[in-house]
């Protein structure tokens, strides 16, 4: 490729004012419409007007956040992308960034609070609107994690230096959703201090999760998959009451390290996996033969609890090869390998093997975490803790509405990363042309992803079915 055209006669100018950036916004807020979000953030936020205004009118300022986001806003400042050209004739209600600004400002943990009710009821909607989570009266799972995002400056509410040296953070917590054939949605996200336990609200995190995915219509299985940081009887005993299966890891302990002694050599069965997978210790390919799993069917959890929380389960477990270690010598002169061991506890309904593939899929939370970290969540851009709470939460509902999106425009963007979806549906520019009372968009000519395009911006522009 080259210019086509000398540089002295190639001239620029900012003057049209029938352009937009940002197309695949049309659709996406007309989706976020049509599912009621405006009515949620109505009907659930109540913020006192405040003497600069931050608290007023908070629908629309709600509906700029999220759809600055899914346009690939990562600060308060990046709200502006949503102010030029004709996005005014688009769109009525944009915000200015430094609006924006005051109202996360403007935000209690109350208010908080209730921004998350918007999000749960949200995704409900999404999930009875769109194929997002397909299938999920027949099994779904529930997946929970944290992650540390640094942040800079002293000022800032809530950052500590925690778990990593001379690097302050805040600490979220995430749950998701999803099925074997879908990838996750969000289900609740809680924004912590940095030196916050991994676990720290977690049973009542689980009950709420458990809850949303109810709203969801996960009416089949449930299945809650956790590290070693959840593995506790509250926990456990939050899954109980909301009739929902567990599959936790341990880490190792004394009790656990005395039941894999126990198990006998024979009841060790490899297990086969489509292709090499990456060792979660060490970071390198293992392929089946190094590969083994059995099972203790039942194990007794918590036995320093009392008896009525103790809980007894099939506690699963892995082994793999240590290729870091040489083999040792038998009495017989034969070489035995060294193995490092993986245990879960559960009580899945599923087989052995079956078990294991599906609790090492817990891993699938790790890309939305790492899809936020790319977008939105580059920056927690507020000195304000609530503020940046109110950021999180915001960013959960434009993940799932961008999720809900992709399915609308096929089966690509249905398991496509978000960043994927905003870079191939929602950054592509159009001119709009006015014709009395209609719109018309006009995108460039020929795109290579304009079925996709339609796909999503005919059934969110279609009229609704009436009964």
């Amino acid at each position: 490729m080259q210019s086509s055209h000398a540089a002295g006669a190639v001239d620029a100018a900012f003057d049209e004012a029938n352009l937009i950036a940002d197309a695949g916004l049309v659709p996406v807020v007309r989706l976020a419409e049509r599912t009621g979000l405006p009515r949620l953030a109505d009907e659930a936020i109540r913020i006192a007007a405040t003497r600069n205004g931050g608290g007023a009118n908070p629908t629309p300022k709600v509906m700029s956040l999220v759809a600055a986001m899914c346009a690939g806003a990562d600060s308060i400042e990046d709200a502006d992308r949503l102010r030029h050209g004709a996005m005014p004739v688009a769109f009525h209600g944009v915000r200015a960034p430094s609006t924006l600004g005051t109202f996360l400002r403007s935000f209690t943990h109350g208010h908080v609070l209730q921004l998350h009710a918007v999000h749960r009821k949200f995704l409900a909607a999404l999930a009875a609107h769109t194929p997002m989570v397909p299938d999920a009266d027949q099994v779904a799972f529930i997946d929970i994690d944290s992650t540390h995002k640094q942040v800079f400056g002293r000022a800032k509410q809530g950052a500590q230096i925690g778990r990593f040296k001379a690097v302050r953070t805040l600490h979220p917590l995430l749950a998701t959703i999803c099925t074997p054939a879908t990838q996750p949605v969000i289900a609740a996200v809680r924004l912590r201090q940095g030196k916050s336990a991994d676990a720290r609200g977690a049973p009542r995190f689980v009950t709420e999760a458990i809850a949303t995915a109810v709203e969801a219509d996960c009416t089949g299985v449930r299945i809650l998959r956790a590290d070693s940081k959840f593995y506790s009887a509250d926990v456990v005993a939050a899954c109980h009451r909301k009739r929902t299966h567990f599959s936790i890891s341990t880490g190792m302990n004394p009790s656990i390290q005395r039941a894999i002694a126990g198990i006998e050599e024979e009841a060790w069965r490899p297990i086969r996996y489509p292709r090499a997978v990456v060792d979660p210790d060490t970071g390198v390919l293992i392929s089946d033969a190094e590969v083994e799993v059995a099972e203790i069917p039942a194990y007794t959890a918590f036995v320093g609890r009392p008896k009525a929380e103790q809980v007894t389960a099939r506690l699963i477990v892995r082994r793999v090869v240590d290729l870091a270690k040489p083999a040792t010598v038998g009495e017989q002169g034969e070489l035995f390998p060294v193995w490092r061991y993986h245990p879960f506890f559960t009580d899945s309904p599923h087989q052995t093997l079956q078990a294991e593939r599906a609790h090492r899929h817990h891993a699938i939370i790790e890309q939305v975490i790492a899809d936020g970290k790319a977008g939105p969540l580059a920056h927690l851009p507020s000195g304000h803790f609530n503020a940046n709470a109110a950021w999180l939460t915001c960013w959960a509902i434009s993940y799932n509405l961008l999720r809900a999106a992709g399915t609308l425009a096929g089966a690509f963007y249905a398991k496509a990363t978000t960043a994927t979806i905003r870079q191939r549906i929602i950054c592509v520019p159009a001119r709009l042309a006015r014709s009395g009372r209609r719109l018309t968009l006009h995108l460039p000519e020929p795109w290579h992803r304009q079925a996709a395009w339609l796909h999503l911006f005919r059934a969110v522009h279609a009229p609704p079915h009436r009964a």
